[in-house]
């Protein structure tokens, strides 16, 4: 048996390691509780977020649920169960900050009567600045700031910028307002407006001008480097946690396997390739808040570098060897393509072009809205008689896989139509403003002092998951050494894995605006194969933790 305590304080999922106490309290103790220092909740109204600014203990009214008695009941709080009997009232303090999941049921021989069920999270203090109509103006604000620098003539922006591409510092510069507490992600509905509204509308302004003919003649480098990232990230997890391991025997426990296997779902395809691995491997909730941690410390690093990268373009094709003479010819094609047709716009051009982009991504969200919770249905029917298919086509019930192919699939069919002549008015500008948004939205999740503050329980883990990263990268760069591939595919076969839709259409946009299609047509590849790569991979992670 493995030593499992630092696994515990790792993963932080004993409630004893930080002083967590749940208790239960009489009617008179809840009365008389201190609202200065408690904050007091009804256990039909738990909020997702709890601040420490707002009182240190947080008091769960059980009641209000209508119920007259509870005997005794049944506490699932991140991965401790505690049985308790209860007037009614409980009492959690303590609490360290972070992700938590509490389940409360009573049991009546093997019938379970759920209570509440409840993931929320809980912060420092809340943020300055909660309002997202504020908050959306300061980042257009940024944005407009960082490219009106960037296009100056004072000689210290433009050695600044001739080191720093413009799009790194739209993504850092709100991780720093998050960080710092201005703003918080975990206030905010920007980030899903912009992935569920702008992100659509962008692929389909982006794919109007797009060159089928074109993007055929790239040749098949750009997914000789797709598959050599896949493969990069399948092979790469197992090797970094066997050489964490002989720093740390103890990560080779039972449950790190089944965490990291969520981090290659999310690698390799997306979201719902993530939780899919959550659900076939039976990785705890808590595990699988620590897992996110590192998925998304790790894969906003790489991105950050992929974008540093851009800049130094020319001077690594030339260490490749590699000819980027059809990407150029494509950029180059699509750009006389926007000279050719561009024209003053009318204000009936412009209400045109908004239309048709956001009926198409209505569209897109009507029929994924139909076709997603069929597929899910499918996929439940069959999850006895069938289920390595059930789980190998997850990724199919997602409703954001199928807003991204309808999306993508209509800027296409829209290319081969007069619309294609929209991109004289700038469509594809327009939709380069939307990725940008999105930029800054993907930044603001990021909250570089928390992993700080943390560092002593993730390092291991994310040693992992730095290593892991860096297995990937060398696969990419010796592949890319061989066959002379544009460093173009490398940087966007790889996001279009670690990444999927949301951010491979942005790091091929940091190349040209009108080779952002690659990165969207690669990413929706990368949803389909994303489950099969992840349980290659947790199936050698398993093995080295069995063997051990």
């Amino acid at each position: 048996m493995k030593n499992k305590l630092l696994i515990i304080l790792l993963l932080v999922v004993s409630n004893l390691a930080f002083g967590i106490n749940v208790k239960s309290i009489s009617k008179a103790e809840f009365r008389a509780l201190d609202i200065e220092r408690t904050q007091i909740i009804e256990s039909n109204k738990v909020p997702s977020l709890f601040y420490k600014s707002n009182g240190e203990s947080v008091a769960i009214d059980l009641l209000s649920r209508n119920f007259n008695e509870l005997p005794e009941i049944f506490i699932h709080f991140n991965d401790t169960i505690i049985s308790v009997a209860t007037s009614g009232y409980l009492i959690i303090d303590n609490m360290n900050a972070g992700e938590h999941s509490m389940e409360i049921y009573q049991k009546d021989g093997d019938e379970k009567f759920q209570l509440l069920n409840k993931t929320f999270k809980f912060k420092e203090k809340e943020p300055l600045i909660k309002n997202d109509a504020v908050v959306l103006g300061m980042l257009l604000l940024l944005l407009a700031l960082i490219f009106k620098t960037e296009a100056s003539n004072i000689p210290f922006f433009k050695k600044f910028y001739g080191i720093v591409p413009a799009l790194l510092l739209c993504y850092f510069l709100p991780a720093f307002l998050n960080t710092f507490g201005v703003i918080s992600s975990d206030e905010s509905n920007l980030y899903f407006v912009a992935s569920r509204y702008l992100l659509p509308a962008s692929l389909v302004l982006l794919c109007l001008n797009i060159d089928i003919e074109g993007i055929r003649r790239l040749g098949p480098k750009a997914l000789i480097m797709f598959f050599t990232a896949t493969i990069g990230i399948v092979i790469g997890g197992p090797i970094a946690l066997w050489l964490v391991s002989r720093i740390s025997p103890d990560i080779l426990d039972d449950e790190i396997w089944r965490g990291l296997a969520t981090v290659a779902g999310s690698w390799i395809g997306g979201g719902a390739n993530q939780t899919a691995m959550k659900e076939i491997y039976g990785a705890s909730d808590q595990l699988f808040s620590a897992m996110i941690v590192v998925d998304v410390f790790v894969a906003n690093v790489f991105m950050s570098l992929l974008l540093f990268g851009t800049g130094y373009n020319k001077k690594i094709n030339k260490f490749f060897k590699a000819d980027d003479s059809a990407i150029e010819s494509l950029k180059n094609k699509m750009e006389s393509f926007q000279k050719k047709m561009a024209k003053v716009a009318t204000f009936k051009d412009l209400m045109l072009l908004i239309a048709l982009s956001f009926t198409a991504i209505g569209l897109a969200h009507f029929l994924s809205n139909i076709i997603s919770p069929a597929v899910s249905d499918w996929l439940v029917s069959i999850k006895d008689t069938s289920p390595m298919t059930s789980v190998l086509l997850t990724s199919f019930g997602s409703g954001f896989f199928w807003l991204v192919v309808f999306s993508t699939l209509f800027g296409i069919i829209l290319s081969f139509t007069k619309a294609r002549e929209f991109e004289g008015i700038g469509a594809s500008k327009l939709g380069t403003i939307f990725l940008y948004i999105l930029v800054a939205t993907i930044g603001m999740k990021m909250d570089i002092k928390e992993l700080i503050n943390n560092w002593g329980v993730f390092k291991f883990l994310i040693s992992v998951g730095l290593i892991w990263i860096t297995i990937h990268a060398l696969f990419l760069l010796i592949v890319a050494k061989i066959i002379k591939a544009p460093f173009f595919y490398v940087a966007v076969g790889s996001q279009a894995n670690i990444g999927g839709a949301a951010s491979a259409p942005v790091v091929a946009a940091a190349f040209s605006p009108s080779l952002a299609p690659v990165g969207v047509l690669l990413a929706v590849l990368g949803y389909a194969v994303g489950t099969f790569g992840a349980i290659a991979c947790a199936f050698m992670m398993q093995y080295l933790s069995v063997a051990s």
